[in-house]
């Protein structure tokens, strides 16, 4: 199918394309890497009157560390996210998920902030983010606002984000030791959405877990957090009982539904399985001198 008829805008500069968002309201919607939306206009299960096309806008890519903070812009494509040695050193979980992010295509020309502003429950970079204590910075001519992963994530394919307002940036805390982090991803085929996926990440302390995070992909209405399972692993030894412990809790988390894919009771035993292989090897990953 042909989307339905639109005005397309190629703004230059970001004060622009929020002043045509604001402009718009409802009738606008900000065009990143397109893997999502267009696919729904084709479909018209969005029909936008207008097309913000931010991909002109400088200064909404790139990826960086100061301040205490990995700072990503939101148009950083998935492949420079695949390619990047400062997420293989420090930040495992997004290196480990970002090559499983659909396929090639997809990872060239779709953008981390697209994907979270998506908001899709088996979409991969909420539960990365989740797991990692991210927040997000989003623009709108009202101002910039920050907003915790957790709270942009509202429902499906919902986010927080108001009409007229942009993600510009995603903040990774850096971790304050030797930490590690995992993705685990059960998928159909290469390339298919996740049938259940985990995030996992760690930072030591004197030995112990110091901190733990555990986002959930396709096993709720939304990416979630395994909150029981976090504090559980708070100040605990690394050991298998500990990882056991948490992967029960975590799985208690998760609201899957029957499908295609699988019945309930097969996603919650993998989310309890990955959690436990997740935890491992982020362990691993800390223990050989790991920083994310």
């Amino acid at each position: 199918m042909l989307p339905a008829r639109f005005d397309y805008h190629r703004p230059a500069t970001l004060d622009e394309a929020l002043s045509l968002l604001d402009q718009y309201g409802d009738e606008g919607k900000a065009l990143a890497g397109g893997m999502s939306l267009i696919p729904l206009m084709k479909l018209r299960f969005a029909a936008p009157a207008h097309l913000v096309d931010i991909n002109a806008v400088p200064g909404l890519s790139g990826i960086s560390e100061s301040g205490g903070w990995l700072h990503v812009g939101a148009l950083t494509r998935h492949a420079d996210l695949e390619n990047s040695d400062v997420l293989r050193s420090r930040y495992h979980a997004m290196a480990s998920a970002a090559p499983l992010i659909s396929d090639p295509l997809v990872r060239n020309r779709g953008t981390i902030g697209g994907s979270l502003a998506h908001a899709d429950p088996a979409g991969d970079w909420g539960s990365v983010m989740i797991a990692m204590g991210a927040t997000v910075a989003a623009r709108s001519t009202s101002g910039e606002r920050e907003i915790d992963v957790d709270d942009l994530l509202v429902d499906t394919f919902t986010s927080s984000l108001a009409p007229g307002e942009v993600l510009t940036e995603i903040r990774v805390p850096t971790p304050s030791g030797p930490s590690g982090g995992a993705y685990l991803k059960l998928e159909r085929k290469v390339g298919d959405f996740a049938t259940v996926a985990v995030a996992v990440h760690i930072v030591m302390d004197d030995g112990r877990i110091g901190k733990a995070g555990i986002g959930l992909t396709a096993v709720g209405s939304t990416n979630l957090r395994a909150r029981e399972a976090e504090q559980a692993l708070a100040g605990a030894e690394p050991t298998d009982e500990a990882f056991a412990a948490a992967g029960q809790l975590a799985a208690r988390a998760a609201h899957p539904s029957d499908d295609q894919r699988g019945s309930v009771a097969y996603k919650t035993n993998v989310v309890d399985v990955f959690v436990r292989r997740g935890l491992a090897r982020a362990i691993e990953a800390a223990r050989a001198g790991g920083q994310g």
